[in-house]
């Protein structure tokens, strides 16, 4: 059974943070337990967790371990300096991590005592847990209207296409992209998703068609390259994806792909929505191409393939043994290729004076 939740608290330690660990999904439901501030910046570096505000959620946990184990070593300011920095590093593009981390930050400054500072900052990542729950069903709310809207015109099933995950397993829960979705199946509106699989790590295959199945909504699994041929045929009313960086100026940095899909949507007049929350807007950005860091990850995730053999989950070379690969993990989708920006306040266009009118008080 799926948890209503990403991560969690333990019920009888609340010590012990737990999550669904996403590398065996969709064949394994496993659960981990971290301790740790090294556990927690393993599972955000090796993606035992991904999605932007489910990695902030996790490194704000981090940064408590973090000061729950800096009050028994033997310099505690410099432990806590090296661990903090080792969580920072850990995935460089989405800027929900540092957005969580600086928040810890600020929250512990001027807090001499270590007892206290891991107080306040257990009680900082409850509220960055419970806040980006309340952002994802806001998001879903705003971004119900653009399909209900949808309906009303064509009275036919809605057909979405989606990139990646940005479902509940990104998030604490919800998700962004998919939070719509869900809203709107709830509310018995006809909806399809075209689940794109999303190389090399398939994240759209394994973790978005499985909690698509796990709530009962139709959707069809897509190589990665057919979203342009179903929008010339019109076989796709809107694409929602999410968001890892967002500029202030509307650029999108999302799993790599997601500019391809603006681009063949942006050929075809096909609506191309981008759902996140305020967290993962980059305020002191403008220049998405040349100020986003874009994440290079192993060759490996390239080369080889994870499958269930029907007993076990293996791994399989694709590629000759000699082939190099590169791998980027994300790409910049321009401001003028995304209709729309829907976040927890509302639905704005992709640019300043949209981000601006919607968050006056931020930045």
């Amino acid at each position: 059974m799926l948890p209503q939740r990403s991560i969690w608290l333990h019920p009888k330690s609340p010590d012990i943070v737990q999550i669904v660990d996403q590398r065996p999904l969709p064949h394994q439901l496993a659960i981990a337990d971290l301790t740790t501030v090294d556990e927690a910046t393993i599972a955000i570096k090796d993606m035992w967790v991904r999605g932007a505000p489910l990695i902030g959620a996790t490194a704000a946990y981090g940064v408590y371990f973090a000061v729950k184990e800096a009050r028994t070593a033997s310099n505690p300011a410099e432990f806590f300096s090296q661990k903090i920095d080792q969580l920072l590093a850990s995935r460089p593009t989405a800027v929900n991590l540092a957005w969580a981390v600086n928040r810890q930050l600020e929250a512990i400054l001027g807090i001499e005592d270590w007892g206290k500072k891991a107080e306040i900052a257990f009680d900082t990542a409850n509220q960055i847990v419970e806040e980006d729950v309340a952002q994802c069903h806001q998001i879903g709310v705003h971004g119900l209207a653009l399909i209900e809207d949808c309906y009303k015109k064509t009275g036919k099933p809605v057909q979405v296409l989606t990139h990646c995950n940005a479902g509940r397993m990104a998030c604490v829960a919800w998700g962004t992209a998919t939070s719509p979705i869900y809203q709107a199946h709830a509310a018995g509106i006809p909806v399809h998703v075209w689940v794109d699989e999303t190389r090399p790590r398939n994240q759209g295959a394994r973790i978005t068609a499985w909690e698509l199945a796990q709530a009962g909504i139709p959707h069809t699994v897509i190589v990665d390259n057919a979203g342009g041929h179903l929008m010339q045929h019109g076989m796709v009313d809107l694409c929602l994806v999410g968001s890892d960086r967002t500029t202030l100026t509307g650029d999108v940095a999302n799993k790599i792909g997601t500019y391809l899909k603006a681009l063949a949507a942006h050929d075809n007049d096909v609506p191309f929505y981008v759902a996140l929350p305020s967290t993962t807007i980059d305020f002191t950005l403008k220049d998405g191409l040349k100020e986003i860091p874009i994440e290079k990850r192993a060759e490996s995730e390239v080369t080889k393939i994870q499958g269930w053999t029907g007993e076990s989950l293996e791994q399989v070379l694709l590629t000759p043994k000699d082939s190099p690969a590169a791998n980027y993990a994300f790409d910049v989708t321009p401001a003028r290729l995304v209709t729309g920006l829907i976040t927890e306040r509302g639905i704005c266009d992709a640019s300043e004076a949209g981000i601006r009118g919607l968050f006056p008080d931020l930045g």
